[in-house]
């Protein structure tokens, strides 16, 4: 009887398609996504490709073969990923690398942050997230229990985010850090840390931030900008205040699809990291707010399927899996708006950059299978 009830069960697992509210929402946010990103490239992809719909085509690209990769990964049943979790560390451990061997290093921005592989540039970053993800989640799983003991729970803990936060910090991406960490924290407190263990590691953060900034004048300056965009206009602000010229401009309602001024080179990355900006532009405050809206229904969706989640490792990955996508989302968007220091990371769904989307419908993918075997 037993194995008829779990047959059974399985059967109807394989024949849910995944939770429809999630689905929906990141096809809306891809969509509306796509709009805009053909109308922030079209300048820049002719100034700099003599094509204007160079940047919107390899999106296109990049967006099918993410597809794929959602596909895939929604039907896998996600229990597997466990299996595999130690070998998910070494492969994030063997991606951070991979950026400071010669010949790999991609020619792309001022960080090493890039590998670059038959003419594609790949950034290992965007890949790590979802492996260590995942190795956290089956670690948490298997220490659950250890957590309160130093040497298994909390410094284990410490000292494999150390590592990772080590080799992102070399590169220097404290965007994408600044992600990652926020992230751990969360899922090491769902899994069942401790608070004081949690204070007591934002505090060494913030102590390790004021350092790097003390070394590092140009990470000071966004700091700088952020208390004071005029500070330096034409040089450690200018991105800034160009990002906060085209919200202002966009008004209530916006100046119209294609209309933005500040995308003719004006603003730096306007297809890219900045792109909210020219949203606010283009749409206004308006259907501003209702991309931010969609961004918070998004986590609402992802929090319902990790709250019903048949298990410690679903729960812990799907909460992983959603704070990463809208910490980055509000990340980006505050940067953007000149709330908190701009970082440098892309619009989930929304900026061009191939490794960005795969990543990030991989990972959906592993949400809709997790939804797929949700306890209703």
């Amino acid at each position: 009887m037993t194995n008829w009830r779990q047959s059974t069960k399985s059967a109807v697992f394989k024949d849910r398609i995944g939770d429809k509210g999630l689905i929906y929402l990141v096809g809306i946010i891809i969509i509306f996504g796509l709009v805009m990103l053909f109308s922030a490239s079209l300048a820049v992809a002719y100034n700099k490709y003599g094509d204007s719909y160079y940047i919107f085509r390899r999106q296109i690209f990049f967006l099918a073969l993410g597809a794929i990769v959602y596909w895939l990964f929604s039907k896998i049943d996600y229990h597997r990923w466990k299996k595999y979790a130690f070998f998910m560390l070494i492969f994030s451990i063997v991606l951070l690398t991979l950026v400071f061997i010669p010949g790999l290093q991609g020619d792309w921005g001022t960080a090493n942050s890039w590998i670059s592989v038959f003419g594609f540039s790949l950034q290992p970053s965007e890949f790590v997230k979802i492996a260590f993800l995942i190795y956290l989640s089956a670690w948490l799983e298997k220490r659950k229990s250890n957590l309160a003991n130093t040497s298994q729970g909390v410094g284990s803990f410490l000292i494999v985010l150390g590592v990772i936060a080590l080799l992102m910090a070399l590169q220097p991406d404290f965007g994408t850090l600044a992600i990652l960490v926020l992230t751990s924290l969360i899922v090491y407190f769902v899994g069942g840390g401790s608070i004081k263990h949690l204070l007591s590691i934002v505090l060494a953060g913030v102590l390790a931030m004021i350092i790097v900034i003390y070394f590092k004048p140009y990470q000071a300056d966004r700091f700088k900008c952020l208390v004071n965009p005029n500070y330096s206009r034409q040089k450690a602000c200018y991105q800034i205040n160009q990002s906060l010229i085209a919200v202002g401009s966009g008004g209530l309602i916006g100046r119209g699809l294609g209309a933005s001024m500040q995308k003719y080179s004006y603003l730096p990355e306007a297809s890219g990291d900045s792109i909210f900006a020219i949203i606010g532009e283009e749409t206004g405050l308006i259907f501003s707010i209702f991309l931010v809206i969609l961004y918070l229904l998004l986590f609402y969706q992802g929090f319902s399927i990790a709250r019903s989640a048949p298990d410690y490792f679903g729960k812990v990955l799907a909460i992983g899996i959603v704070s990463w996508i809208t910490f980055q989302a509000f990340i980006n968007i505050g940067g953007m708006i000149n709330l908190i220091p701009m970082t440098g990371v892309p619009l989930p769904f929304i900026s061009r950059g191939g490794s960005a989307i795969v990543a990030s419908l991989g990972a959906i993918g592993i949400l809709v299978n997790i939804s797929r075997q949700t306890v209703k």
